[in-house]
């Protein structure tokens, strides 16, 4: 076989270096200087993210897992009949002792009539009276809060609850007012998981144990609710001061 004659590959032009292989371009300095900017803002937003979350872990024992709360008052049926002259309606603030409905007694020719009478001083916040329905004796009728009792209750990892002390002062934050800070302080911790007092406390029967850190109710009264409407419910933060 007869081989054509052997290509010598073409020299660089003299005084021309050669060009980088493709893929291998060296990155401008303007480019390297961007990156080397955005590394370093990088680390320093990292160190004081770590700095600031360590000085609060240090003074303050915070937690999002926590909402306004209160004392919930219910209106029952006092006894089984037809629902008449019902007014506790939604927004309707009663007064303690006050008739806010009856309860007609069905049976023979005579149906004699209870008064429902408001428990306290409220404000009504769950209407599920129906005017002319029937109702059995201890049916709750509405649910309601006194506003000017309310407090907060956070539910404080049980890893942090040693930290927790009645008087302590806390700061708080809710998520309906985000301009407002209030202010506030331990009253009570309770006794038990918030686990323990669900309606329907997990029994592990598998026997595949798995660690799950519980959370501790806290209960927070707060110093001056600054006019806001403030309704049992609503998302707060809270910052417990450790000093």
């Amino acid at each position: 076989m007869v081989e054509g004659p052997m290509t010598e590959p073409t020299p660089a032009p003299v005084g021309e270096p050669p060009s980088p292989p493709a893929g291998k371009r060296k990155m401008k300095r303007s480019t390297r200087i961007a990156l080397i900017v955005i590394l370093i803002v990088a680390l320093v937003v990292a160190g004081l993210f770590a700095v600031s979350y360590f000085v609060d872990s240090q003074n303050y024992v915070s937690t999002d897992n926590a909402q306004i709360d209160g004392d919930k008052i219910s209106v029952n049926a006092p006894t089984s009949g037809t629902l008449i002259d019902w007014t506790a309606t939604q927004g309707t603030q009663l007064q303690q002792d006050e008739v806010i409905g009856r309860i007609r007694i069905e049976g023979g020719f005579v149906q004699p009539e209870m008064p429902i009478r408001a428990p306290a001083d409220a404000t009504v916040v769950v209407d599920n009276g129906l005017e002319g329905s029937y109702v059995n004796a201890g049916t709750q009728l509405a649910v309601a809060y006194d506003f000017s009792k309310i407090y907060v209750t956070a539910r404080v990892d049980e890893t942090d609850i040693n930290d927790v002390r009645p008087g302590q002062q806390v700061d708080i934050s809710v998520d309906a007012f985000p301009g407002a800070s209030l202010t506030g302080a331990v009253r009570e911790i309770q006794g038990g998981a918030a686990g323990v007092f669900s309606l329907f406390p997990q029994a592990n029967t598998s026997g595949n144990f798995q660690k799950v850190t519980q959370v501790i109710p806290v209960q927070i009264g707060i110093n001056d609710t600054k006019n806001l409407a403030l309704v049992p419910g609503m998302s707060v933060s809270v910052k417990i001061h450790k000093h």
